[in-house]
């Protein structure tokens, strides 16, 4: 594996003070260069290195469906990282989902394990304290984390996730939008669309490592208007939470998202589970909760939190 150190972007003294911090990722990150052990591909990671002699935590941010890492749409996670001096990386796993070896393949699970590695090699990460966060494809890189990383993680953090591209090709044709014709582009090289090779590429349909992931937190969260104002519906996060109580072999059916309930919120964008619970200043419309897996439907769209994303892990 070979790393090629690219830029310095910031004055360690001034981010120690809490000075320095911007809203601009091009500032607040560095860049390095790391090659694939699968195809020998280069590709780029933005990272930030705590400055405390002791240890820290490592949130590793997970880019979005229609981005690469270079595109540093990083939703303002990298500010709310550096401000904690959490050890944060934002690696490219394959860049933009429209080719073949994007798409949760087995070169992007690779590519961001590597990721991983090299944060753990070369910054001062409390192996206790990882985390892998994704917002849009982004969770659904996440969700393919979750299922197949060989690292351990302390907790998993997908925001208005994708789990089942099948159904989502089926929505997105419904919609006219780009997203049917980038699901063939990464799931088939023949141009037509293929079910068994969309099921392939979604985690909902994968065989959850139930031993290795027991302890595990994995959060998913859902703006109730995603799938009208966004591309992703709801139904997208509820049915992988489902499945994953399913896997776990949860008893108890008040814990999961009932058809009945569902339905309501797919149809009404709205529900009266909770009037008073908030995430940050969103509403909570709908939560379920099963051991370390749990489910939040709250007021907004196709969107990622930034500001709460670690107040939730410590919930």
């Amino acid at each position: 594996m070979k790393y090629i150190i690219l830029s310095l972007c910031f004055f360690v003294s001034q981010l120690v003070s809490g000075q320095g911090i911007t809203n601009d990722p091009s500032i607040n990150l560095s860049k390095v260069s790391i090659q694939s052990t699968m195809d020998g591909v280069v590709q780029p990671l933005y990272y930030y290195k705590s400055t405390a002699k002791k240890s820290k935590p490592l949130v590793v941010q997970l880019h979005s469906w229609s981005y690469s890492a270079d595109s540093l749409k990083t939703v303002g996670l990298d500010f709310e990282a550096i401000s904690k001096d959490y050890n944060y990386i934002f690696p490219n796993f394959r860049g933009i989902n429209n080719h073949i070896k994007a798409c949760c393949s087995d070169f992007v699970i690779s590519d961001i394990d590597q990721a991983i590695d090299w944060a753990i090699k070369n910054m001062k990460v409390d192996k206790k304290q990882i985390y892998i966060v994704g917002y849009s494809g982004g969770g659904f890189a996440t969700f393919a984390m979750y299922m197949k990383s060989r690292h351990k993680i302390k907790a998993f953090s997908a925001w208005v996730p994708i789990g089942d591209l099948e159904s989502w090709y089926k929505e997105s044709l419904e919609r006219r939008n780009k997203y049917s014709r980038e699901i063939i582009s990464c799931t088939t090289e023949t141009g037509t669309f293929d079910p068994l090779k969309a099921r392939e590429r979604s985690p909902q349909f994968w065989v959850t490592p139930v031993k290795k992931r027991k302890k595990s937190i994995i959060q998913i969260f859902a703006g109730i208007h995603d799938g009208y104002t966004g591309p992703v519906p709801i139904s997208q996060s509820a049915n992988f939470y489902n499945k994953l109580l399913t896997d776990y072999e949860v008893k108890d059916s008040s814990l999961y998202v009932s058809a009945k309930d569902l339905d309501y919120m797919l149809k009404n964008q709205n529900f009266t589970d909770s009037n008073v619970l908030k995430l940050g200043d969103k509403k909570i419309h709908y939560q379920r909760k099963s051991g370390n897996i749990s489910l939040t439907i709250f007021e907004g769209g196709h969107d990622m939190l930034s500001e709460v994303v670690f107040d939730s892990f410590n919930k």
